[in-house]
């Protein structure tokens, strides 16, 4: 096959405009969990992360394991709709063995919900509640994970992007919280915790060689390795704003001695934490949600794969995780999307069902039809045969 390079201008170009006006025009959605114990800020985290929510179109749903903020945010013309999933009775039972089950349940089903719609034969209105980003939130106590933390982080970094957040760090000195985010590092890679990092990965334009690096990509490249270096996140949430002492109201939280600023680098990480999610690498959450974790969960469910049968135990064993058992039919959790799916499918399968009774009726209609005229020429070849036997009387 011959490889032929076009060096005439024939419009091709104009593709990448088409595709950003696009995208542009259908806006898009980008959903959050939250999850942590409680009384860790998770509530003042997220209003401190989008600031006026409620003056913005924001609606709050609760169910019995989740609390849901939706809003639809509008910047130079592209709408973004955020679903922020809160977690409130996270790890607040006597007995936490199996605290992330409700959490994990949670992610399935709306990896499920989906991959249900895909399998539709209407797929023009699809709700996509698919979790772009965990923020699992750390209690501050200097002395390491609980084993509560560890194996929900272990799970949920299976199914989805994972950023751990040290919250109300202010309560740390700063010799305090560096050692405790080393000792976080340590545990995370002893634990095998795949948690989200910003690609490192550039492309020399000239040269095509992966990991080299030009003046282009160098300050993306030092703003990811600052996001790594500062992983895990520590964060200060705050809704009050205060004077800084030369005139500027700031988000913060004051104490006798000072203000602990939540968007000053030298006191939290919260503007690196804001970047990451709704900044440089929200589509690197999307598309490795897409890509990745989703496409994990679609195999599994789609493999066909028989436990019984001896020849498919290397295959189960290679899944990233089991197929969990399906129980959206008693979920109490986001019902009011289900409840919207199911009436949108029972519209879609109603006018199917008119369209058949037409269908059937117009079949009935021509057959009877040719019924009718089969019979009117029956009748007439009947008429001939009569007419060719008293001519052929009349001869003889």
């Amino acid at each position: 096959m011959t490889m032929t390079t076009m060096t005439t201008m024939v419009g091709v170009a104009a593709l990448p405009n088409q595709v950003f006006k696009k995208v542009h025009d259908a806006g898009s959605v980008f959903n959050m969990l939250v999850c942590g114990e409680s009384g860790l800020g998770k509530t003042t985290f997220i209003n401190t992360l989008f600031p006026g929510l409620k003056q913005r179109k924001g609606k709050k749903v609760s169910t019995e394991a989740v609390d849901i903020v939706r809003a639809q945010l509008t910047e130079k013309g592209f709408t973004m709709r955020f679903n922020v999933v809160d977690t409130p009775a996270f790890g607040d039972k006597v007995d936490n063995n199996r605290a992330w089950q409700p959490v994990v349940d949670f992610i399935d089903d709306q990896y499920d919900s989906y991959l249900r719609q895909e399998q539709q034969p209407f797929r023009d209105v699809r709700f996509d509640f698919r979790v772009h980003a965990v923020l699992y939130f750390i209690r501050p106590t200097a002395h390491g994970l609980k084993p509560l933390d560890i194996w929900t982080m272990k799970h949920l970094s299976q199914r989805c992007n994972l950023i751990p957040v040290i919250s109300k760090a202010d309560t740390l000195t700063a010799q305090e919280l560096q050692l405790f985010k080393s000792r976080i590092r340590q545990v995370i890679e002893a634990q095998e915790i795949a948690i989200f990092t910003p690609p490192l990965d550039y492309t020399d334009g000239a040269e095509g060689a992966a990991g080299s690096l030009d003046e282009a990509n160098a300050p993306a490249l030092e703003h990811a390795r600052q996001l790594i270096e500062s992983m895990p996140f520590a964060i200060v949430g705050s809704e009050d704003r205060y004077d800084n002492g030369s005139g500027t109201m700031v988000l913060a939280r004051k104490y006798p001695w000072g203000l602990v600023e939540v968007e000053n680098d030298e006191h939290c990480d919260f503007r690196k934490l804001r970047a990451l999610l709704l900044g440089t690498y929200m589509l690197d959450l999307i598309t490795s949600t897409e890509q990745t974790h989703y496409e994990n969960y679609r195999r599994t469910r789609l493999e066909g794969i028989n436990r019984d049968e001896p020849n498919d135990s290397e295959k189960l064993a290679s899944l990233t995780y089991k197929t969990p058992a399906r129980k959206l039919s008693n979920n109490p959790k986001y019902k009011e999307e289900e409840n919207a799916l199911k009436s949108y499918f029972t519209e879609q399968v109603k006018a199917e069902e008119h369209r058949f009774r037409q269908w059937e009726q117009n079949i009935i209609n021509e057959r009877t039809k040719l019924n009718g005229d089969l019979e009117e020429i029956q009748a007439k070849v009947k008429r001939m045969e009569e007419e060719v036997r008293r001519l052929q009387a009349r001869k003889h």
